[in-house]
Parts: structure tokens; sequence; C-alpha cells
């Protein structure tokens, strides 16, 4: 075979709904058999069927590979095609243990069967990942014979261990398929309107195809799960380390690219690295190769000069910077992915504050759902500023969505007369931040509309906000950024200046405003928040140019406000505690 056309079928699929993205993977069968060249294979990303964040529910929804053939034969047969080579990713019952696993069929014809599984032998368990404890590895890597060549297959962290690809290129594979599922990081600009998480992926891909001389297959995941994004973007690259094809960002995709096996000849012709390796390889892996008896005396150090100073402040830096057009992008994909896909809301409301985080949630909603099926709420109590109940009316002009103003002065005065004791202003503040939730979500159960949270992330961290109040909506698209991210969106997203420019409020005191209770500028916090969650210690962070002080007091605001960012402790008991033993994620 001179040329292989392939199709990179990159699902979206629903959590835990196995029959209906079964039948999504049938119709992509059926569409690609109507191309000009239908694909000889078909490739899916890791854990495609079911979604990956499973948790405890691998178990419930775990296959062997021999019920995952008949049911993709019995959809494949459904539709017609003529037969086809797949390969995707699945949660696998083999033997009594669950893997994560890859498996390569052919579907249709006479040679109809399966031809490989792979079983992922990397679980990452760090970051967002916890795989070893819901899976167990598999123990080997190795290429497989395949009617269209000799093909080898990885699971996502595998490919990032550089012996694996190594292992199946002396195996004769001169295609690699990695399937994957790896969510999204990173917000930096100078990546091409990507996550920095795929511009690593790339270059390992590109990397593994350079230096063996094989195609390389990457298939991402899209969509998201649990506020998680998987971002799609697959790609395909040549022996020669350049990309052939590119699937969208966030989104479901069928890609259509035809590879020129003779392309592996020529590159490795030209670059013969694999067969050095090869030529090699029984040396460097003697089991009774001469090693050292012990390694040698490191040199000495040279001695310290002594300084009359300390060091010089580092250069200013720019660690939060954002590439705003993919923060747009990815976020209002997020939102409709959640609210509308995941949850089942065609409408999503907002409190309307006045203040830039508000702003900002609305935009992005309005943008991901039509302004027709967003509703700003204004909630006044009677000491608030005109000004903010003006800036709200700004962002109901600006986007055209529908407005409702509750003033909330009765239920205030009210729940705080009956109290029986005359609130501080802490206490009042408290009160009117949990009677705008509870105006929200009786309006929500009144529209059908999906609450939407506005709290940011350095307000997170700070615990700067009313438990079972702010933090209450269950869907917040901008928790993950700081304050001064949010400054930069809100201004690229168009929100008005007068909004994005005037000092931060929550409105809630009388001549309040967020820094002067915080203390600190957002500027500043936000950067030692960085620092703080990037594992720097307190001394390393004041030598980047931060008061002692300041460092500290940002220090003693997260570690007294943990308990916030938590969900109420229950005293476990049993085996079976929720949350604990039986896990299962918010979207299961």
């Amino acid at each position: 075979m001179a040329h292989l056309p392939l199709a990179l079928a990159q699902l979206r699929p629903r959590k835990g709904a196995r029959r209906e993205n079964l039948t999504r993977l049938g119709a992509m069968m059926r569409e690609a058999a109507a191309w000009p060249e239908p694909p000889r294979l078909m490739v899916a990303p890791e854990s495609a069927l079911t979604g990956y964040f499973l948790e405890g529910g691998v178990r419930e929804l775990a296959v062997s590979a021999e019920r995952l053939f008949e049911e993709l034969a019995a959809e494949h047969a459904a539709t017609g095609v003529p037969p086809l080579d797949l390969a995707i990713g699945f949660y696998e019952l083999h033997r009594d243990r669950l893997h994560n696993s890859a498996l390569y069929a052919t579907l249709g014809g006479p040679d109809a069967g399966i031809r490989h599984v792979h079983r992922k032998v990397f679980l990452p368990t760090y970051g967002v990942f916890d795989e070893e404890r819901f899976v167990e590895p598999g123990r080997s890597v190795q290429a497989f014979d395949t009617p269209i060549g000799r093909v080898a297959s990885l699971v996502c962290e595998d490919a990032w261990h550089s012996i694996t690809p190594t292992l199946a290129a002396l195996d004769g594979a001169t295609l690699l398929i990695v399937h994957a599922a790896s969510p999204a990081r990173g917000l930096q600009p100078g990546f091409d309107a990507r996550p920095t998480s795929l511009e690593r992926w790339e270059r390992l891909a590109r990397d593994i195809a350079g230096e063996h001389g094989l195609h390389v297959v990457l298939l991402q995941l899209a969509g998201f799960e649990g506020g998680k994004a998987f971002p799609g973007g697959s790609i395909v690259v040549g022996p020669r380390g350049d990309v052939l094809a590119e699937a969208p960002l966030f989104d479901e995709a069928l890609v259509p690219v035809t590879l020129d096996l003779a392309e592996v000849t020529r590159a490795r012709t030209e670059m013969p690295l694999l067969a050095d390796l090869e030529k090699m390889w029984p040396h460097l892996v003697r089991a009774d190769a001469p090693r050292a008896e012990r390694a040698p005396a490191p040199l000495p150090s040279p001695p310290a000069r002594p300084s009359a100073r300390p060091p010089a402040a580092r250069a200013p830096e720019a660690p939060l910077a954002i590439d705003p057009a993919l923060a747009r992008a990815w976020l209002v994909a997020f939102l409709r992915d959640e609210v509308g896909r995941r949850r089942g809301f065609r409408k999503a409301i907002v409190g309307l504050s006045g203040g830039v985080d508000s702003a900002l949630v609305a935009f992005l909603a309005a943008e991901a759902l039509g302004a027709g099926n967003v509703l700003g709420v204004r909630m006044p109590y009677r000491t608030s500023s005109a000004e903010s109940l003006d800036h709200a009316q700004l962002v109901v002009d600006a986007l055209g969505i529908e407005c409702r103003t509750v003033d909330i002065s009765a239920g205030v005065d009210g729940l705080a007369a009956a109290a029986g004791e005359s609130p501080t202003p802490a206490r009042l503040g408290n009160i009117m931040a949990r009677m705008r939730m509870i105006t929200l979500f009786d309006l929500s159960a009144a529209r059908q509309a999906l609450p939407l949270g506005t709290g940011n992330k350095t307000e997170r961290l700070f615990g700067y906000f009313t438990w079972h109040a702010d933090d209450s909506p269950p869907v917040n698209p901008i928790g993950d950024l700081f304050k001064t991210q949010v400054w930069a969106l809100a201004r690229h997203v168009g929100v008005p200046s007068v909004i994005v420019d005037k000092p931060a409020t929550a409105d809630l005191i009388r001549g309040q405003t967020d820094e002067g209770d915080l203390g600190i500028t957002y500027a500043r916090a936000d950067l030692i928040l960085h620092w703080m969650l990037s594992g720097l210690v307190d001394a390393e962070i004041v030598a980047r140019g931060f008061a002692a002080d300041e460092v500290a007091l940002v220090r003693r605001r997260v570690d007294a406000t943990h308990w916030k960012r938590r969900l109420p402790t229950v005293a476990m008991l049993s085996q079976t505690a929720i949350g604990e033993f039986w896990l299962r994620p918010v979207d299961y």
C-alpha cells in the first residue's frame, strides 16, 4: 500500500453514555465513507466512548476487548460502509482487572477481528490525575501486523517516556498511534492561540516521528469534564517531523489526511538513526555489560566569593500574561458545553453587580448561548451605590440581554430584624450576599436558567466571599483567572472601560473597596499568589521584589480560609463514604 487514507475521529463523548457515543462513532464512519477517498483507518482518542475522568465509575463502564469489538462490528455493519480498521481508546476489563487500553481492530470483510490491545503502561498520579487508583498498568509495548502495515499503539503518558516510542520503532512499527485525553493547561501568549500544553504535545510528536522515521497520529479527546478542558487539536506528523494535518480546538471533528507510506523509507534512508540504534541496542542493554564499581568522585566546588551586597532583584516577569483571544474561545466553548450539553439548560442567569467580574461573565455567556438566552439580574439594597445599578445597565444595553431588577432591601431588613439583634455591617453584608443567591436560584427555577458564578481566583484564594452565597452557582467560567487576568480579558471582550477601570468593590458597605479590605493591591497579590501556588517558599517570593509583610499577609489569608474552598466536612464512618470511597465526578 503506497498511500493510506486516514480519518481522525476527534470525539467529544458524553460522560458515561457508551451507547450514544457508539452511535456517534457510527455516524462518523458513515460520513467518512462518503469522502472522495474513504479512509482505510479511523483513529479515535483515549476513553473515546465513556469520557476520561470516571473515577470509581470505571468499573461500571469497563468492558472486555471482545465485547467492545462486537459492539463496534455491529455498529459498522449497520452503517453499510466498506471494511475499515479502527483504533480507539477504552476502559477495559481484562482477566478480572481494569485497564486504560487501546483497541486496534479490523471491522468488516474476511479479515475482521482484533489485531491488538495495548494496555497503558504509565498511569499518572499527579496534578488532576489519579489513574493508578482506578486502573492497573500494562507491562509491554509491542508493534503488530495489520492490513496497512506494522503499527504500534500508546496511550497518553506512555508517549512522554522516550523508551516507549523507541521500543515500538525497534519492533518494526512504521505508524505510531497515540490515544490521548490530556486536559488543556496554559493561557500564555505566543503559542498560536493554543493552550500551552498542546505546544508541548506537538513538539513531543514531532520529535518522536523525526527520531524514528515513522508517522505519528496523535488523537486528543475534545470537550469538557468537570471544568477540565480536553482541547482537541489532534495532529498527524510525518516521518521527517512535519505536521501533516491538525484538527480544530475544543470541538468534535472528523478530519481526513492521506499518508505517503513510502516517505518512511525515504526518511530512514536519509537519516538512519533507527538503523544505528538497532545496531547498538544489543550492546546497550546487555545484562553482563561491565559497570563501574562506583561513581567517580565529584570535582571540588570552587570557593564562594564574598559579596558586599545581596544579589540584585530579578528582572520583572509577566507570568500572569494571558492570550485573551484563546481565553475567550476557551471559556465560550466551556459555557456552551457545560451549560447546554452536560447540564441540559438553554439559558443562563447572571447577577449583575456593576463590577467587572459579573460583566465579563455576562459577556461570555451572551457569546456562548446567545443574548436572548441570558438573564441579567440587578439586586440592589437600599444603601447600594446608584453607580452600580447604572454600570449593570451598561452591560445589559451593550449585550441586549433581558434584565430584571429585584430590590432585596425588604428581605434583608426583615431577616435582620427577625434575628433579634442589630447586625454589624459585616453580618448585614453576608445577609445581602445570601439574599442575592436566594433571588438568583428562585429565578433560576422560574426561568429554567442555570446560575453562573462570578468569583475570580484571587477572591477564592483569599476567601474573600460569603460562604454558600457568592460561591453557590454550579458553573463558574472565571474562577481560575486572577483579578488582573479578569481585567485583561474584560478589556478584550469589550466590557465598558468605566467598569473595568473603576476600583473593585463588593458594594455591601458604603465606601468599601476590595483592595482596602485586603490591605494589598490586586497587582501585587496576584503575583504573590502565583508564586505561592507554583511552590516557592516565602523567602524566594521576597527575593522576587516583594516585601516580607506583603507575602505574610497573603499567606495568612490563604491559610486561614482553606475551609471555604471545600465542601462541608462529613464524619466518615463506613467504607462507602461519599467522596472518599464512593467516588464519582461531578458530571458523571
